[in-house]
């Protein structure tokens, strides 16, 4: 463990840190604060409660001594109310400078009183990005003397498609130092980014808990979109020896009717819904009754039919998508006394893998990431294609500058297990069931 005071900490900060029960710093902070007060651009990837937003506080407060500077000195981009509520409660928590003025911008209140506010002068503006590029463009927020811009809970604003007004405030900031906090890194995140920050430091930490749960065996596939998932889907499922029995979840019952009518086409005559929409659609309002069937192979069911069910006789369940309840997830596969064995196999694109990483939490362990197949169909964008053709000689050097700046996986993320073509990896060690 690093005592508190390792992290050189001014001496109000300290105190107050100290008063509140702090004597000792997580890891996050341990290893980034140092970085941060000599003025180095962070990426610093934990989970939930590795002590994130207190880092960042505690950063900000560090670099803005002192206050009543007529524009703000630090600029923090949060993806919700919520958050800045949070963040500017912590700010309370911690801050014992009362000169320090620290504003928060959000949709729920009037701009008109934001910009007063702004005007009025302060020093650190707690903001979502996108009220804050609102109130920049009618030259409400100055951001000429920023010199501290921090991006908290970045994936979660990739996936709410936050890109555009961060980029935008980040680009009307002449220069400054860059903090980026996020559960996850990703290729998404990572193009956002990479336009405003210059070879970044990447942090990361995990924090999987103490009490490791046992679990049915899993494999995680991570996959760049929807439809990569449906041909990764389809080709895992042509082999019928290995997979004779498959239940297959998604969100809901619509995505499971679209699924199953993608599926080979919609030609297969062992594909399944469960409890469909349409009355004349191939289902099963029974799992038992599909269980009992042999000529019955894949089951689609939506996450909000179904939540628990007597797994005997099903060797294999797909979780297409993630339910948006985890403890849904976790019914499936934490393993139950005398329960019989069940694979689970789990699609993720990046934007979901904030959640992969809360399951992961949740029951104490990694989850196993396969290999994708070497004959598996990669589904890319149009726009994604047309951007890779029109690089110029400017943009090639700007990419390579960005691949510099990401180290590589740690040992922990890298891929272990593969079912590609001629192999059956780890599934094929699977007992059948008749």
């Amino acid at each position: 463990m690093v005592s508190l005071e390792q992290l050189k900490l001014s001496k109000p900060l300290n105190s107050v840190m100290t008063e509140l029960g702090y004597l000792n710093a997580k890891e996050i902070q341990a290893r980034s604060m140092s970085r941060i007060i000599g003025g180095q651009d962070i990426i610093a990837v934990g989970p939930e409660g590795a002590g994130k937003t207190t880092t960042y506080v505690l950063a900000t407060l560090m670099r803005i001594k002192y206050g009543f500077e007529e524009a703000p000195r630090a600029l923090i981009l949060v993806p919700t109310k919520e958050k800045v509520e949070e963040v500017m409660a912590q700010f309370e928590l911690l801050n014992r400078n009362q000169t320090i003025r620290i504003v928060g911008i959000h949709a729920d209140n009037s701009m008109e009183n934001q910009v007063n506010e702004l005007t009025d002068g302060c020093d650190i503006v707690v903001a979502v990005p996108s009220r804050a590029r609102a109130v920049y463009l009618k030259l409400g927020l100055n951001t000429n003397k920023i010199q501290l811009m921090v991006i908290d809970d970045a994936a979660e604003m990739v996936k709410q498609g936050m890109q555009l007004p961060i980029n935008e405030l980040a680009n009307s900031i002449q220069k400054c130092q860059h903090l980026v906090f996020t559960e996850v890194m990703h290729e998404k995140l990572e193009k956002m980014i990479s336009a405003f920050m210059r070879f970044p430091t990447l942090i990361e930490v995990e924090d999987l808990g103490e009490n490791q749960v046992e679990t049915q065996p899993q494999l995680l596939y991570q996959v760049p979109n929807f439809r990569t998932k449906l041909n990764l889907l389809n080709l895992l499922l042509k082999d019928s020896e290995v997979f004779d029995k498959v239940v297959v979840f998604v969100n809901t019952r619509l995505t499971a009717q679209t699924l199953a009518k993608d599926l080979f086409d919609g030609k297969a005559s062992d594909i399944f819904v469960y409890k469909p929409l349409f009355f004349d659609e191939a289902g099963f309002d029974d799992v038992e009754a599909f269980k009992a069937e042999p000529n019955a192979r894949v089951l689609i069911v939506a996450n909000e039919m179904l939540s628990d069910f007597d797994w005997k006789g099903i060797p294999f369940i797909f979780h297409f998508e993630l339910p948006a309840q985890r403890e849904t997830y976790l019914q499936r596969i934490i393993k139950q006394q005398d329960s019989e064995e069940v694979m689970a196999i789990t699609f993720a694109t990046d934007l979901e893998l904030p959640e992969v990483r809360k399951i992961e939490q949740s029951i104490g362990q990694k989850l196993e990431i396969a290999e994708l197949p070497d004959d598996l169909l990669i589904e890319e964008t149009t726009k994604e294609n047309a951007s890779k053709k029109q690089l110029s000689k400017e943009e090639a050097e700007e990419e390579a500058f960005r691949k510099a700046a990401f180290h590589e996986k740690k040992k922990s993320n890298a891929k272990t297990s593969n079912f590609g073509a001629g192999e059956k990896a780890v599934m094929s060690k699977k007992k059948k069931h008749g």
